[in-house]
């Protein structure tokens, strides 16, 4: 059994003797800046050294935005693409490396999850294309989150020219009025990711190095690290961020904070390693207390509005209950304010309820709060044995709760699911996209 659990942990490689090799950025002088001899490199204890790449020339103007027809002819290029968006994502890839290959460095060395990501940010940004007000809100982010590879305002229009080749190869009956709405769309893209990115970097740095102070094995394969942070860090209850570790340079995999803003500075993360999963394995097996990590900045939208005092139904399976730990913390040093927390916390065996004893020991300074374990192994008995969407709708109804919900993927489907069926609308139902960190 043993030689079998081993089998699915991907081997570790040693720790490099060189930084991530990424193109200068032009940040303020007290942010974390990305290239030789920034913050990075000295955590690591290596100087880059060479020159840095020249900025690529800005984008071009906003242009004129796309009109329906325009939106008509991109969405029949993008659908005649997708049969082949594999190898058309591909080819902008390779475009974009053959003219810029300093950005060779900020991709990963496996490019499968990039360009699986290109595409669903180009269907995102047709679905969006008549409405500039939903295409900022999804670009915004976005932007965030290029910043910490090292993305400059002038690669986001170059990549536009390369991107459009591709359609041009691949997108079938491509002919010059197919050429201008591709471009009449592309514009306001660039545009806007530029402005967002732009606006970031007069406040925050790309990112932030993370040392760990702490880590203990909290269950089997789940850990939870407490991280000091070089530069506060602001981020509310809910909310997760993208990690990169010293062993996988370039690859980052999302992960929710475990506790509420702490007074000391310090953020918490609860990781559960999964089969072959590069940075969840290295977080639970290998990082220590002294190693350096990265963190971008604080993303999603599950956060608590206090104004509103509606109650609160908290689903947590897993690690999930990491950021449904937060929110009640949060909600502990807010007050309350008459509202009802309700947190279902799942697990397939008692001994993943790594957490319970912490969180009943808040319900039992607080009267508002309810804490309900719920386990899912076959045989286990009791009132809330089971899965543990199930187990929550068997206590409907939840009328005038905001629902909150975190932990791997299916569970968040199909709570999200049962919620809706129990008559919780969907705007009342919270929680990021259903993905799991590896």
């Amino acid at each position: 059994m043993a030689t079998r659990q081993l089998a699915l942990v991907p081997a570790l490689p040693a720790k490099p003797t060189r930084p991530p090799a990424v193109p200068a950025g032009l940040f303020p002088p007290a942010s974390n800046r990305v290239g030789p001899d920034d913050r990075w490199a000295l955590a690591w204890g290596v100087h880059a050294s060479g020159a840095q790449p020249a900025a690529v020339e800005r984008a071009a103007g906003p242009g004129q935005p796309p009109d329906a027809e325009d939106l008509v002819l991109v969405r029949a290029g993008l659908a005649a693409v997708r049969p082949v968006a594999d190898r058309a994502m591909a080819h902008f890839f390779a475009l974009v490396f053959l003219r810029h290959p300093e950005l060779r460095a900020v991709f990963p060395a496996a490019m499968d999850g990039p360009r699986e990501q290109l595409l669903r940010v180009l269907q995102e940004c047709v679905r969006h294309g008549d409405d500039p007000g939903a295409l900022r809100a999804y670009l915004g982010p976005l932007a965030r989150r290029c910043r910490k590879y090292g993305v400059l305002s002038g690669h986001y229009a170059a990549a536009a020219d390369c991107l459009v080749e591709a359609l041009a190869r691949y997108g079938g009956g491509w002919d010059e009025r197919a050429e201008a709405a591709w471009r009449r769309l592309l514009a306001p893209v660039s545009r806007l990711l530029v402005e967002a990115a732009e606006e970031e970097a007069r406040a925050t740095p790309p990112w932030w190095q993370a040392e760990v102070v702490a880590h203990r094995q909290a269950a089997e394969d789940v850990a939870v690290l407490t991280l000091r942070p070089d530069q506060p860090y602001p981020f509310r209850a809910g909310q997760f961020a993208e990690v990169e570790t010293p062993w996988w340079p370039r690859v980052w995999r999302p992960y929710s904070f475990g506790s509420a803003p702490r007074a000391d500075g310090l953020l918490t993360l609860h990781v559960k390693a999964v089969p072959a999963g590069w940075v969840s394995n290295a977080l639970v097996h290998r990082a220590r207390p002294g190693d350096v990590l990265r963190l971008g900045a604080a993303e999603g939208g599950m956060t608590v509005d206090h104004a509103a005092g509606e109650d609160l139904l908290c689903l947590g399976g897993g690690t999930g209950i990491g950021p449904i730990g937060a929110l009640v913390e949060e909600v502990a040093a807010h007050g309350a304010a008459g509202r009802r927390v309700e947190v279902f916390y799942g697990a397939r065996r008692e001994a993943g309820l790594y957490r319970l004893a912490e969180l009943r020991e808040l319900a039992e300074r607080h009267s508002w709060l309810t804490v309900r374990p719920v386990l899912s192994e076959p045989g286990a008995s009791g009132p809330l044995a089971g899965e543990l969407p199930e187990a929550v709708a068997r206590r409907a109804p939840w009328h005038g709760f905001a629902a909150y919900l975190s932990g791997p993927a299916a569970m968040v489907r199909a709570g999200a699911a049962v919620l809706r069926r129990c008559g919780l609308p969907a705007g009342a139902i919270r929680h990021d996209p259903a993905e799991r960190a590896a």
